[in-house]
């Protein structure tokens, strides 16, 4: 087990086996290499992926087939190869949130571009696809109106 310093939560207990591992990191921050999943809180939606290298980082996250029931994508044979992936059901899907202006009714998920997380080996990239219809900025809660439109 390894205490890791965060910003946001205080001082974590981190066990080797919940260790997300990124190659290459992710796009802009390629030298963040470890993460760890946390709750936002007991039967949320969503997460935060708390770097174990900076405090002050953490990324929020969902899952994004909660919110885009329709959503779908293939992973190529390069992501497959890199994750060591050989049981679909071992993935884990998620999509990083913006909150415009911190407003929560307004929060948008970045569908171009998903977490990739091989639970069986804790292996992990940002995949980003390519000739899609999909956005950096899906809105979770389309059906609430923007101020001034």
């Amino acid at each position: 087990m390894r205490k890791v310093n965060t910003s946001r939560f205080g001082e974590i207990d981190v066990t080797e086996d919940k260790v997300i591992k990124f190659k290459d990191g992710i796009p802009a921050f390629e030298d963040e290499h470890e993460f760890i999943i946390l709750p936002y809180e007991e039967q949320s939606p969503y997460y935060f992926m708390q770097s174990l290298k900076s405090p002050e980082l953490a990324f929020l996250l969902t899952t994004p087939f909660l919110f885009f029931s329709d959503y779908t994508f293939e992973l190529d044979d390069v992501t497959i190869s890199e994750l060591d992936i050989t049981n679909e059901e071992n993935l884990e899907y998620y999509s990083m949130i913006t909150i415009p202006n911190g407003s929560v009714r307004y929060m948008t998920a970045n569908l171009v571009a998903p977490i990739v997380l091989n639970k069986e080996n804790m292996k992990a990239k940002q995949v980003v696809l390519e000739n899609t219809e999909y956005t950096t900025k899906h809105r979770l809660f389309p059906d609430v109106p923007i101020k001034g439109v």
